[in-house]
């Protein structure tokens, strides 16, 4: 079984991540929150903490492998970083396969696991934690799905809420009331759009239409007039575009100025990182656009220290591996038996990740610390820097 990727487009014009939060899944089982869980393990001060990471190794997709490798790296790398607590890392293969996730999660914590790292999958990580939910062992799962978080899943990868969340409320902030979402017709696409809606609502600002548009070259650029029609119709002081840099992004930030849509007038706003190919930001689209972007400081800082520690630069989902460590070794740091429990986990206060700031959600999401960056002349210009902690306002 294989897990639909967070976004694959279906046309060939632009090549994209090589499975880069290959996290999202139309399939969904039954959520951890509807199975009766246990009381988390407790941990004995001075002791080792053992923690199994759950990796997408030991199948035959190459790119799996790699990835698998980096997460292993990346946790190890945090685990020589802590000071004063141990951490007993086992690290088992879980391939894409849900009940082999299962399986070996069930393994872990017959073997003295006092908490799961990853998988990486939906419904891998919906399966690991059904399968330890009475045994009251908390997941923290790679996933950025929030379908499958709550109960013990909790989730590390970057949300589109929270995406949505800080963008809209700077946006409104900044007298973009008026916004119109254009998304894509798959379920990342429709994803995105609730979040943007949810968003903005939530910050005061108003949705003052929604569209969508098919997953192909062609229906992109068929669907541009129409989606142009609309803005001028609508009243929009800013389009949210749920596209992505690797795939529709460029499509659309280069036929609706063609159609009329001038990024001077009407701002174009990205709830992906625009960033990741440099030569998209020079389309037209994006110019004076908003999107965020993690603390790249830290960001950086991360990357350099892998890539002096393993010779190559790490995976982009290596860090959520160094974060859950960093999360997980903060916690028992504090000396609390019950530190690997819901309610540590869900502190306020959060922890210091690989790209700054976050902290998990009681609902099993979480919240990051992000950037407002803006492009000028194809340039990246942060406006509003990303938090350092999660004390002033909005967060």
């Amino acid at each position: 079984m294989t897990s639909t990727p967070h976004f694959t487009p279906r046309f060939g014009l632009f090549r994209t991540f090589a499975r880069l939060f290959a996290v999202l899944s139309l399939a969904w089982v039954a959520a951890c929150d509807t199975v009766p869980l246990g009381n988390a393990p407790g941990v004995s001060a001075g002791q080792p903490v053992q923690v199994a990471l759950l990796v997408p190794g030991g199948g035959t997709d190459v790119a799996d492998a790699f990835l698998a490798q980096n997460l292993e790296n990346a946790a190890r790398m945090a685990i020589g970083d802590l000071a004063g607590v141990q951490i007993d890392l086992r690290v088992y293969n879980t391939g894409a396969d849900p009940q082999q996730a299962a399986s070996v999660a069930m393994q872990a914590v017959n073997e003295g696991a006092k908490i799961i790292l990853g998988p990486l999958y939906a419904e891998s990580a919906n399966a690991a934690g059904v399968a330890v939910a009475n045994r009251g062992v908390n997941v923290l799962a790679f996933s950025n799905n929030p379908q499958i978080a709550g109960g013990n899943v909790f989730i590390l990868g970057s949300t589109f809420q929270s995406t949505a969340n800080r963008l809209a409320t700077y946006a409104v902030g900044s007298g973009l009331n008026r916004v119109m979402v254009v998304h894509g017709d798959d379920f990342p696409g429709q994803a995105g759009r609730d979040a943007i809606s949810n968003a903005f609502r939530a910050a005061g600002g108003t949705v003052v239409n929604t569209t969508s548009y098919p997953l192909s070259q062609q229906g992109i650029l068929d669907a541009a007039p129409a989606i142009a029609q609309s803005v001028t119709f609508s009243g929009a002081q800013a389009i949210f575009l749920t596209a992505g840099a690797n795939s529709d992004l460029p499509i659309l930030a280069t036929a609706l100025p063609e159609r009329g849509v001038n990024p001077a007038a009407v701002r174009y706003i990205g709830l992906t990182r625009w960033d990741v190919t440099p030569q998209g930001l020079a389309l037209p689209g994006l110019q004076g656009g908003l999107f965020a972007t993690p603390d790249m400081s830290v960001a950086s800082q991360f990357e350099a220290r892998y890539l002096a520690a393993y010779g190559s630069a790490p995976h982009p989902l290596a860090g959520l591996a160094y974060d859950g460590i960093a999360a997980i070794g903060a916690l028992v740091a504090s000396g609390n038996p019950d530190a690997l429990s819901r309610a540590a986990l869900t502190q306020p206060q959060g922890f210091q990740g690989t790209s700054g700031i976050f902290r998990f959600l009681p609902n099993g999401t979480n919240e990051r610390g992000l950037a407002v960056a803006q492009v000028q002349d194809g340039q990246i210009v942060v406006l509003d820097p990303a938090p350092r902690s999660f004390g002033r306002a909005g967060f």
